[in-house]
């Protein structure tokens, strides 16, 4: 058995099929997050115990010291603004909760150490997003998604209650795909795996792979409907494409998205609805923009102002809600998202900032730069083994767009989980 493990050098057999079964039961949010929490249970004490032998069987030390890093500056903001949140007892308690995401992160980090694990890791994710893009295009055509049929099928036989409220279900105006109607993620999800796949279908299929892998899982995203959604897989098309086509390719198929995005605007009530929405913000007056951004002007001045009555530490992570009447410049006015105050800020910097100060946002930048010093210092086979990782990184927290709530349960997991595919891939072997 030691030979054995010697042999298959760095990562853990087993922690490949740990997080792809993570992230394929994202669908299933609550046991995902059974998932996590046993991985961190079962994992700690093996993990710990190798790291203070010195041992490198898991990871090396600098995959070890980046994984912890990175964790810390999205955990240490969100600790510092707990201190005088308006919910203290309940921000100190999530924040101490969440500490449950370093070990997993270091699993995370093991399952892309060496070439097999990450080769398989990388692979089971391509697949995944491949699965759910299929799905995705069965329900556009036939009105019904076959995967989220069988998970629905299933709570309702465990619990006798749907995944969703008929309500959820009547008022849903875009694909869902196997997240369902009370889950509109999709295409920022598909958006931020879409490296993955567009790698593998590369490397295995050539740039007709990549084209097809592109334009179906492209076609998917735009059907979504989230606009942060089309910018995202934007950028990793750029940063994609002009590896594996060049420039000129690339920009024929650009220009194919365009078009293609012209198309379901004729066909697609909602995709036009969106494109005359995104359109009426040219005319440069106020209102016009902040319907467009579908009020969120509104929010982002509310942000400010928490960001000044709060510099420090902010109002508290996942305190935006509480904090938003006092701040609201539009008070008494209904909102362009209806009842009920704004949940979060909708843009990363201005959350960091409000939720969770300047001290917040400079702990992000100290492990900004300390991810890009990584990638600076590595070697070229490092750089090119966790690229799928980065780019789904680097495309999911690119700053001028807007955002899931990064200190929520499902996207501040799906960031750490890229943070730690990012460090393990890059770091986690020696080089020869």
């Amino acid at each position: 058995m030691q030979a054995e493990a010697t042999q298959a050098g760095p990562g853990w057999r087993w922690s490949p099929a740990w997080v792809l079964g993570f992230v394929a039961l994202w669908p299933a949010p609550g046991i995902a997050e059974a998932v996590l929490a046993l991985g961190a249970i079962v994992g700690i004490a093996h993990l710990v115990q190798a790291r203070f032998r010195g041992s490198v069987d898991l990871l090396s030390g600098p995959a070890w010291a980046l994984t912890s890093v990175l964790f810390l500056a999205y955990w240490l903001p969100e600790a510092v603004s707990a201190i005088d949140a308006a919910d203290r007892l309940r921000a100190l308690r999530e924040a101490a909760v969440d500490l449950r995401y370093l070990p997993f992160l270091w699993i995370v980090a093991s399952a892309v150490a060496d070439d097999r694990g990450r080769r398989r890791t990388f692979a089971g994710l391509a697949l995944i997003a491949a699965a759910w893009t299929l799905d995705a295009l069965v329900q556009a055509a036939s009105g019904t998604s076959p995967l989220f049929l069988a998970i629905d099928a299933a709570k309702q036989a465990v619990s006798g209650r749907p995944m969703c409220t008929p309500a959820q279900v009547a008022a849903l105006d875009r694909l869902s795909g196997v997240l369902g109607p009370c889950n509109l993620k999709l295409g920022i999800v598909l958006a931020s795996l879409s490296p993955f796949l567009l790698a593998v279908a590369g490397q295995r299929f050539g740039r007709i792979g990549w084209l097809l892998a592109a334009v179906l899982a492209g076609l998917v995203i735009l059907l979504a409907g989230a606009r942060a959604a089309w910018i995202t897989y934007a950028l990793v098309l750029v940063w994609s494409g002009w590896r594996v086509l060049g420039g000129r390719r690339l920009f024929a198929v650009l220009l194919l998205g365009v078009g293609l995005l012209g198309g379901l605007a004729v066909v697609s009530p909602p995709v036009a609805e969106r494109l005359h929405r995104s359109a009426i913000a040219l005319t440069g007056e106020p209102q016009g923009i902040d319907h467009a951004l579908s009020g969120r002007t509104r929010i982002w001045s509310a942000a400010t102002c928490m960001l000044r009555a709060h510099p420090f530490n902010g109002v508290g992570a996942r305190g935006f809600r509480e904090a938003f009447p006092a701040c609201d410049p539009g008070a008494g006015r209904l909102a362009a998202w209806g009842e009920g105050p704004a949940l979060h800020a909708h843009q990363l910097v201005l959350e960091i900032l409000s939720e969770t100060g300047l001290f917040g946002f400079l702990m992000w930048l100290s492990g900004a730069a300390m991810a890009w010093r990584a990638w600076r210092y590595a070697g070229a086979r490092s750089r090119e083994d966790a690229r799928p990782a980065m780019v789904a990184l680097a495309v999911s927290l690119f700053p001028l767009n807007t955002h899931l709530a990064v200190y929520s349960t499902f996207w501040g997991g799906a960031l750490l989980l890229l943070a730690a595919l990012y460090a393990g891939s890059l770091l986690g072997r020696e080089e020869p």
